[in-house]
């Protein structure tokens, strides 16, 4: 059966068993540029709520706001904040870190005493640290990374006790005290703070991996709410762990129902689902964000889902959403905001738009581009694809299309291409005088083909990871090129690095690339 003809049948079965309006059914290719939309309508959303690579979130509640940031790696600007007043609908706002620090993953997004604090795990060369930027205003400005000397650590959970001394909580049962600022430690790392839930030695998953401890205090009650197995390898990989203790110095005791989320089959839809944060809805229902891989798309990173949560009798919660297969009622007493973010970009604006961030690159990144004169300049960087940390997008969709216009200058080559990393992408380009072709991670140069110089379109469609290219010069019409290219081996399980496939303009070699009328079209499942 088609994917489509699947969905039919379950809007079909879900209509007939009166759970959720046919008009409700899941709807994917619709919304903002044909972007995957997670409200239903009616009353009811779909997973994800946030498409595409938006991995490790940290939600805070903020009075009748709610804000959302995730794991930017290698990529800046980083640390996009996103914001919503139902926990369905989010949209971005700002990018907290301008700032080149390494790697970032796993961050711990916090407002104490009207202050907005936001810890940074990073992954440099020769160690593991941890950051911190703050902010009056959640749109900022952020200060600049502040590092806690905290080596060897990743993942941070801020808690405050109950004496009003603030910590975080990371990794493998850890945790530190700090500064009544929150920008210093106060003493060194202490061990065995918290005791990581041991699954059955049986269990098919990648690794034990304890890490995401996140905190939250209800009535006499703080949880400790942690992920173990590992955040990809096996589909039934990474869960959702849940202790408690009456003081933030413990003792904890574990959730006699963990796991409280698991993956336990490859044949449901989200794999690897784990590392969550627990928050409490607008209407005073409960909910986890978390991340899973989609059921054959990989490439698409870890995408952020939406649970509900009930509290039981006995002061533990169990998660409702089952498989997350099925449409589910929204959270009680939210107001729908705006969805997504634009990806298309007329770069008309004299700075980068939200939706765009370097991979791997330098302090001075941002000196390549010069914006106006009808589109955006990239001064050509390294030798190929590979090297020349390409401007990319996170994109949410199965299927879709890109369009950009590019024209060359120099001995410069750029073009349009999809880009995992240095090791895994596929591209087509163009110097003046040639046409390139990217694939299995680095140029065929045999299939290299003389081209006049001068302006060109470049037409991308990704249908389920599956590659066509087409090209346009002159005002011609489009004309495919020969080869399409098979990209779903193109994720972490493969070349490591946690990252998605992304859509990227690139620019190597000497002199520089002119984009123009970049156009991102989502495509029907």
């Amino acid at each position: 059966m088609s994917s489509l003809s699947r969905r039919q049948a379950l809007a079909a079965a879900l209509a007939g068993a009166g759970a959720v309006p046919a008009m409700a059914a899941p709807q994917f290719g619709q919304g903002l540029e044909g972007q995957r939309r997670a409200d239903l309508g009616k009353g009811w959303f779909r997973n994800p709520v946030v498409p595409g690579d938006h991995a490790d979130p940290t939600v805070l509640k903020d009075g009748s706001d709610y804000y959302l940031t995730f794991s930017s790696f290698q990529s800046y600007p980083g640390a996009v904040i996103w914001h919503s007043t139902d926990l369905v609908n989010w949209t971005p706002l700002t990018a907290a870190l301008q700032q080149p620090i390494g790697t970032v993953w796993a961050m711990d997004l916090v407002k104490h005493e009207g202050r907005y604090f936001l810890y940074i795990p990073v992954l440099q060369p020769q160690r593991m640290a941890i950051y911190v930027i703050h902010a009056d205003q959640i749109r900022g400005p952020w200060s600049a990374p502040i590092d806690l000397q905290i080596d060897g650590c990743i993942d941070p959970g801020h808690a405050v006790g109950e004496d009003g001394r603030r910590y975080l909580f990371v990794n493998g049962g850890r945790r530190v005290r700090l500064s009544s600022d929150g920008l210093r430690t106060d003493g060194p790392v202490q061990a065995n703070a918290w005791t990581p839930w041991q699954y059955p030695a049986d269990w098919v998953v990648e690794m034990y991996a304890p890490e995401g401890p996140k905190l939250f205090r209800r009535g006499a009650w703080y949880y400790l709410v942690s992920a173990v197995g590992g955040t990809a390898g096996p589909a039934t990989s990474h869960m959702v762990t849940v202790a408690r203790s009456r003081s933030i110095d413990g003792p904890w005791e574990h959730c006699p129902h963990n796991p409280i989320v698991r993956t336990r089959s490859a044949d449901e839809p989200w794999w690897s689902r784990g590392h969550a944060s627990v928050v409490e809805g607008p209407g005073g229902d409960w909910w986890m964000l978390y991340h899973g891989y989609e059921n054959g798309f990989r490439t698409l990173g870890r995408q952020t889902l939406l649970e509900p949560i009930e509290w039981t009798a006995d002061g533990w919660f169990r998660a409702k959403g089952g498989t997350l297969d099925k449409p589910l009622p929204k959270p009680r007493g939210g107001k729908a905001g705006p969805a997504g973010a634009t990806l298309s970009d007329d770069f008309s604006r004299s700075r980068l738009g939200l939706q765009w961030s370097f991979h791997a690159p330098g302090a001075d990144e941002a000196a390549r581009l010069k914006h106006g004169e009808g589109g955006l300049a990239m001064r050509a960087k390294g030798k190929a694809l590979a090297d020349c940390s390409p401007l990319c997008c996170i994109v949410g969709d199965r299927s879709y299309e890109v369009e950009v216009e590019l024209e060359v200058e120099g001995e410069a080559h750029g073009g349009l291409a999809l880009f995992y990393d240095e090791r895994g992408h596929a591209g087509l380009g163009f110097s003046r005088s040639e046409m390139l072709t990217y694939g299995y991670g680095q140029e065929q140069g045999w299939m290299r083909e003389k081209r006049a110089a001068g302006p060109v379109r470049i037409k991308l469609r990704n249908r389920e990871n599956v590659l066509t290219w087409w090209t346009s010069t002159a005002g011609q019409d489009w004309k495919q090129y020969g080869w399409q290219m098979e990209v779903s081996g193109l994720h972490h399980n493969v070349f490591g690095g946690f990252l998605a496939l992304r859509v990227a303009l690139f620019s190597a070699g000497q002199g520089e690339v002119r984009f123009r009328r970049f156009i991102y079209r989502g495509l029907p499942a």
